[in-house]
């Protein structure tokens, strides 16, 4: 979920909420089980959120990445001016960042991590999981298992036939036009949109009681109900565990490390839509096949065309595309929620100085800016900033841009 800040006394309830979910995990593991222990989990998650953001994503499945992969290259001849590097590196360790990487053309140009982060260390998604999900299902689009991204998902959801939800395509999950509820306050753990996203059966509630209140393909509403389904239609269509999909279909042929995926419960659902686990390399290895066309090392993963959709914005919002935020046209202040919502706004203080720039943006700004026509990658995520001075989403991009433009009059080569 998006949420504005940190409250710090989380981390005071942790091991607390830790035991409560593991007790009720015991009860889980019985044949049948028991609404008390459901609801036990629920209350849990639930005080662990009103702390200002969860910590624990319990239960948890391993998708197995590559084994002896080969991290990307590193760049011996860097082509990005030092100083930029160094005042974007500072810029991201200023703003309690865990990783920072530029990646150029092929090759790693500065790969930084801060405290006792490491290459190797899983680090929380949070909603970068969204656009992995939609990558996902580009995948299963390209394998056959969904015939397009037209396709009802009551196909899927059969549950849904007979009623105004068999409107809702699968672009539309995609791309946040289901008519669904949107995000909003929700102050309790009997709340539906808690329900749908604690729940230790929150698949359940989302097929049989998530709210429509508006006509598909007619608003544009933030919601994580809309990728949490993605889950579902995923191991309906494939007919697999969402995280052997992953594992197979991703993570493997993109030479990527394990993802650590949030289970409802144990043997459960999926959470697609957040807080996956992985080191801050795979949103790098996913931002590169974006800026391919879909194609890794030759071979086409994503349907030709899939990435142009991506990275096409709906009349309903000009700032958003399937699982990626665009850059143009520029606004200032960009929200996450539909344009007539209020909401956070994050401050863009200059437009991008690369036009076709598009980005992953998750909650606690966990971004991740692909610019295809610089060849260009910029990747930071880590704790929520400070509130002073504000976060600058316009900030790390244009200075390696910048750095780009003089490393490349330095050297007389055309960028």
């Amino acid at each position: 979920m998006k949420n504005a800040g940190r409250n710090q006394a989380a981390s005071r309830i942790v091991a607390a909420l830790a035991f409560a979910l593991l007790s009720a995990g015991n009860a889980w593991s019985e044949q049948v089980p028991t609404a008390e222990a459901d609801r036990a989990v629920l209350e849990a998650r639930f005080a662990q959120l009103k702390g200002g953001i969860m910590t624990t994503y319990a239960p948890a499945e391993r998708a197995a990445g590559k084994t002896g992969s080969t991290p990307p290259s590193r760049a011996t001849a860097p082509k990005i001016a030092a100083p930029a590097l160094d005042a974007a590196e500072a810029y991201a360790r200023a703003n309690r960042s865990t990783a920072f990487i530029v990646w150029r053309d092929g090759a790693i140009e500065r790969e930084t991590y801060f405290g006792e982060t490491k290459t190797d260390t899983p680090l929380v998604s949070k909603s970068l999981s969204k656009p992995l999900g939609v990558v996902l299902v580009g995948r299963a689009i390209q394998l056959g298992y969904i015939k397009s991204l037209d396709q009802p998902v009551a196909d899927f959801i059969p549950e849904w036939k007979g009623d105004d939800r068999s409107k809702i395509l699968i672009r539309h999950l995609l791309d946040m036009r289901t008519g669904l509820m949107p995000q909003g306050p929700a102050p309790t753990a009997d709340h539906i949109l808690n329900r749908a996203y604690l729940s230790p059966r929150h698949e359940e509630v989302l097929i049989a009681e998530y709210p429509l209140v508006a006509k598909p393909g007619e608003r544009f509403d933030y919601s994580n109900a809309n990728a949490e389904l993605v889950a579902i239609v995923l191991e309906r269509a494939a007919k697999q565990r969402f995280s052997t999909f992953l594992s197979q279909q991703l993570l493997q042929p993109t030479g990527a490390p394990d993802v650590s995926v949030w289970l409802n419960r144990p043997g459960g659902v999926a959470h697609a839509g957040c807080c996956m686990m992985t080191p801050a390399q795979t949103w790098l290895r996913l931002a590169i096949l974006i800026m391919d066309d879909g194609v890794w090392n030759g071979k086409r993963l994503l349907p030709k065309g899939f990435v142009t959709e991506m990275r096409t914005a709906t009349p309903q919002n000009p700032h958003v595309g399937m699982g990626l935020y665009l850059g143009e046209p520029y606004a200032q202040r960009r929200g996450f929620g539909a344009l007539d919502v209020a909401g956070p706004r994050v401050l863009h203080s200059e437009p991008y100085l690369a036009k076709d720039l598009v980005l992953f943006d998750g909650n606690s700004n966990q971004v991740v800016y692909i610019a295809p026509s610089r060849r260009l990658i910029v990747l930071r995520l880590g704790e929520t900033p400070p509130a002073s001075p504000e976060w600058d989403n316009a900030i790390l991009p244009n200075t390696i841009l910048r750095g780009l433009e003089a490393g490349a009059s330095s050297s007389g080569v055309s960028k």
